[in-house]
């Protein structure tokens, strides 16, 4: 079995979570959609606290703000670097789990609007997407990540970019009107 760690801060929840194969050794979240940079660092801290070394990083990519996305994959990524593990990045809300076989998943997206997918039997069909909520029918919000999720899929993806659904707020001062 390989030693998982994961790792994911699409939404306003940091998520870590240490796994064997898919046996959690740690779990954890703590809330705040600008506490991420903190939060992330203290939560891998307290999962390497009496637990094997992790083999492989698994990283949620969103969608999601940008901010919160750079902290998670940039300390996904260079956590692996400096042990010399692989990282494999995943879609975040392909790792919300709902129980269901037909189900649509939604985060806040911030500005009145939501990043969403649609799912048939488990597997993403449309998406993912960022709209107003009155534009997508009947999705379930309120639901985050999870680490099981999350290590699960990594054997059957490896996102290499995140999911950035929007251009940035940021522009350079001559772009600015």
């Amino acid at each position: 079995m390989t030693i998982s760690l994961a790792i994911d801060t699409s939404s306003s929840r940091t998520v870590v979570g240490l796994l064997d194969g898919d046996r959690v050794l740690f779990e954890s979240f703590a809330e705040g959609a600008t506490d991420h940079g903190r939060a992330v660092s203290d939560l891998v801290a307290q999962a390497l606290l009496n637990n094997p070394a992790p083999e492989q990083v698994v990283v949620g990519m969103g969608p999601g703000p940008f901010t919160g996305l750079r902290v998670g994959i940039a300390f996904a990524r260079t956590f692996a670097l400096s042990r010399e593990i692989p990282v494999i990045g995943v879609c975040s809300l392909d790792a919300i789990n709902t129980g269901k076989s037909e189900y649509t998943v939604a985060i806040d997206a911030r500005r009145k609007e939501i990043y969403w997918a649609r799912y048939l039997g488990g597997k993403r069909v449309e998406g993912p997407s960022v709209n107003k909520p009155d534009e997508v029918k009947d999705f379930i919000i309120d639901l985050f990540p999870d680490v099981s999720s999350l290590v699960r899929i990594a054997a059957e993806q490896n996102e290499s970019e995140p999911f950035y659904l929007r251009r940035p707020d940021a522009v350079p001062t001559a772009e600015r009107k």
